[in-house]
């Protein structure tokens, strides 16, 4: 069984940053990210295979974000620079059993397991 343990949330200034980690215990193929504001549905932020290729980002990232990855640690980082407040959300990590595409990384039916998630709120 595959755990996830993310660490990293809380709360930030506007223009600020925040870096997110997730380690995984247990054979994973792809990892990512996803997040969750209130009233609003799951959304993609950003995936990234453990074989190779680079990261994937959701479409409102623009460059803010940067997804890495530490194989050794079977970990990866979402260093969030520039954040605004509609970047307040509940983040959850996310690993896939399997090798994923491009394309189905944005879709939560792709993943296979799910951490608890963790807060991140950016408010003056």
């Amino acid at each position: 069984q595959v755990q996830l343990v993310e660490s990293g949330g809380g709360l930030v200034q506007p223009g600020g940053s925040l870096r997110l980690s997730c380690a995984a215990s247990g054979r994973t193929a792809a990892m990512g990210w996803f997040r969750q504001a209130p009233g609003k549905e799951r959304e993609f932020v950003a995936g990234m295979r453990w074989s190779g290729g680079g990261p994937n980002y959701g479409n409102f990232v623009k460059g803010r974000f940067t997804f890495s990855k530490d194989n050794s640690r079977r970990t990866m980082y979402l260093q969030m620079s520039s954040l605004k407040p509609e970047d307040t959300a509940v983040y959850y990590c996310a690993a896939a059993a399997s090798s994923l595409i491009s394309s189905s990384m944005w879709s939560e039916g792709s993943w296979d397991y799910w951490g608890q998630g963790t807060q991140v709120t950016v408010s003056s």
